[in-house]
């Protein structure tokens, strides 16, 4: 229980502070933190992801930055594809899932280390009075949206590491609106998630999700409300060292000591 609540403030706060890719860590946390089975474990992220998501977004509400359109864009492209990544990942071991994830870590951390994509500034889709250029953006928005939710219900992530960039550099939003925007459609996407991965419930332990869960809300509403005031470059950069240290973890773990992962 205590690991479960150490962890959730980790990750919550990471949701709360960054806004994209705080949730890359849960389900390692949840495997070999807390010593949940692997589909368990996806599951009870996207419950930690859907809840963080939530409590950073109702600090956003009254901000005036969220760009609901592109959110439900985002979003409905997302739904059905969470579905077809939990499929997916039903069809894959345990051992490569986890291999995979690792991958997926290394390639989230050398983002972060190469810069802050929401800060950029693409504006590729914007016209003069700041609208979205749907005619030619709407295609990469479903795509980026699908790819989302391929993320979320393969591996239990919130996928706002490929959220943020995309709202950026395609769609040209402001690092504001990306962040709080990409709440919206994390919550979305790992609401479906949940719906896919429904079976699994049945593994988890709720009392450790729970706390797991509750902790991590604490810490995002907290974070949410500061996050402007401190330096997000040097957040970014530690935590992206963070995500590597774990991904080497997990892949080691993975190869080395595949039975363990059965034993949950």
């Amino acid at each position: 229980m205590i690991l479960a609540g150490v962890f959730g403030l980790v990750i919550g706060a990471a949701l709360g502070l960054l806004g994209a890719g705080g949730s890359i860590l849960a389900v390692p946390a949840l495997v070999y933190g807390v010593g949940q089975p692997v589909g368990a474990a996806v599951f009870g992220s996207l419950l930690v992801v859907a809840v963080s998501a939530a409590g950073g977004l109702a600090v956003r509400l009254r901000s005036g930055v969220i760009r609901w359109p592109v959110a439900m864009v985002f979003g409905a492209a997302g739904v059905p594809t969470a579905f077809a990544g939990a499929a997916l990942g039903r069809l894959v071991a345990d051992r490569w899932l986890l291999v995979a994830f690792s991958v997926l870590m290394l390639a989230v951390a050398i983002a972060m280390l190469r810069g802050s994509p929401e800060e950029a500034t693409g504006g590729a889709c914007r016209v003069r009075d700041g609208r979205v250029d749907w005619r030619s953006c709407l295609p990469k928005a479903l795509t980026a949206g699908a790819g989302v939710g391929v993320l979320t219900g393969l591996f239990g992530v919130g996928g706002g590491f490929v959220i943020v960039p995309a709202l950026t550099l395609l769609l040209g939003l402001s690092a504001a609106e990306a962040i709080a925007t990409s709440l919206v459609i994390v919550t979305i996407t790992s609401l479906a998630g949940l719906s896919a991965h429904a079976a699994a419930a049945g593994g988890v332990d709720y009392a450790v999700i729970g706390v797991f869960a509750g902790t991590a809300l604490l810490a995002s509403l907290a974070a949410g409300r500061v996050a402007d005031r401190l330096p997000a470059a040097a957040l970014r950069r530690g935590f992206a060292y963070l995500i590597l240290a774990v991904a080497v973890g997990v892949a080691a773990a993975a190869l080395l000591a595949p039975a363990a992962l059965s034993t949950g």
